[in-house]
């Protein structure tokens, strides 16, 4: 739901800047009227609140627009752009449920791929997961783009979130990538031998046969599944 010039002025979102900030009871307010549009069936109220100055009330009223199935390309990627994290997150979370349901744009897949360079970890993990319920329609940069959180993001959980949106991905120029992640935390061998499954390539065979002899008995029960299932 596009906002037009008479829903008013979209406030300044940058960060650290306190002028005319609101007091936290209105903020509080604010924040459970953007929940409550998107259970009353009020779109226009939820567009309001998404260009809120307070961050925690944009990102409830981007999800009331998703609710109500008003959320259309303009908004998701002003909030994938917001200058909070928190919004961001939010808009990856909301991208990858629509992304799971209907044809995604060049344009958010695009942007998604891009934060998954974000300097917040929280938003590279949610960007990742929405990659991968985007899945096969992923171009060869957005693979390219997970690849590197997987080779080098200090964060165990965007890494595993990556190789996750690989396996769905499956795009076979990821493979080496995946096959990498099996010396990786237990967690993400656990997931890399899951994302295994989606190649047809003998190395990808040979990865969970390796996985058998793993020290964490879930990556080998794992393994044991799905070569069960060839």
């Amino acid at each position: 739901m596009a906002l037009s010039q008479s829903d008013g002025p979209q406030p300044a979102m940058e960060s650290g800047s306190d002028q005319g900030a609101p007091d936290q009871d209105t903020t509080v307010l604010r924040r459970r009227q953007a929940v409550l549009a998107g259970h009353e069936g009020d779109p226009h109220r939820a567009g309001r609140l998404s260009v809120d100055p307070d961050p925690t009330v944009r990102a409830a009223a981007f999800g009331a627009l998703l609710r109500l199935d008003a959320l259309d390309d303009d908004d998701l990627l002003r909030a994938l752009g917001d200058s909070d994290p928190t919004v961001r997150r939010r808009a990856c979370v909301l991208a990858g449920r629509l992304g799971s349901a209907r044809d995604g744009s060049e344009l958010i897949v695009d942007r998604l791929a891009r934060a998954v360079s974000d300097g917040d970890a929280s938003v590279v993990e949610a960007a990742a997961w929405a990659l991968g319920e985007i899945g096969p329609r992923c171009g060869a940069e957005t693979v390219a783009e997970l690849g590197r959180v997987v080779a080098g993001h200090d964060s165990p959980l965007c890494r595993e979130a990556a190789v996750a949106a690989l396996g769905a991905i499956g795009a076979p120029d990821s493979l080496t990538v995946v096959l990498a992640a099996l010396d990786d935390t237990a967690n993400i061998r656990r997931r890399a031998a899951i994302a295994l499954a989606a190649f047809d390539d003998p190395s990808a065979e040979e990865g969970l046969r390796r996985c058998l002899d793993d020290r964490d008995w879930q990556v080998r029960q794992a393994a044991e599944e799905l070569l069960a299932d060839d």
